[in-house]
Formats: C-alpha cells, sequence, structure tokens
C-alpha cells in the first residue's frame, strides 16, 4: 500500500510541475502567415489557423473558408500570457 501511495504522489508531482501541463509554453511560436485564396462562393467567411494542443506540445491547423452563421462573428485565436507561461485561447463563434 505505501509503494503504491508513493508511486501516486510521484506522478501526480510529475504532472504538476510539467514545464509543459495543461497546454502552458515558456515561449509562444512565431506567427504564421497564411495566404487565404479567393472565397469559395458567397456567404464563405476565411477562419484563420488555430494552434492545437497535441502530445504535449503546440502544433498548427491552417485556416479554411467556411459558410458564415448568421448573427454570429467569427473571434480569431490569440496567445495570453500568464505566470505560468503562454496559453492559446482557439477562435470560436460569437
Amino acid at each position: 500500500m505505501k509503494k503504491y501511495l508513493l508511486f501516486v504522489v510521484v506522478i501526480c508531482s510529475m504532472i504538476a510541475f510539467s514545464g509543459c501541463a495543461a497546454g502552458y509554453v515558456e515561449t509562444q511560436p512565431g506567427e504564421i502567415v497564411e495566404v487565404q485564396g479567393v472565397a469559395p462562393g458567397p456567404g464563405y467567411i476565411w477562419i484563420g489557423g488555430d494552434w492545437i494542443w497535441s502530445g504535449g506540445r503546440y502544433t498548427w491547423r491552417a485556416g479554411h473558408w467556411a459558410h458564415g452563421r448568421a448573427g454570429r462573428t467569427w473571434t480569431h485565436g490569440h496567445w495570453e500570457h500568464g505566470a505560468r507561461g503562454y496559453r492559446w485561447h482557439g477562435g470560436h463563434w460569437r
């Protein structure tokens, strides 16, 4: 039982003190420039690329054209800096 408890404490400590836990990084990735091209038709809007947290790091997902949503506006994602480092807040419909 004591070995099991020690194991749980060690694992929890590793997660809590990991440098990239919960989507935080020390430095934000550089800005990526995307080429939008021409909308495929009327009513489309450009949804800019997003940073996705996967496998303990951020990876880039390219932007795309999508149908607009009536009465809603697309809000682009942004980086936010806090005490634990930088964290990406993804784009969303508002």
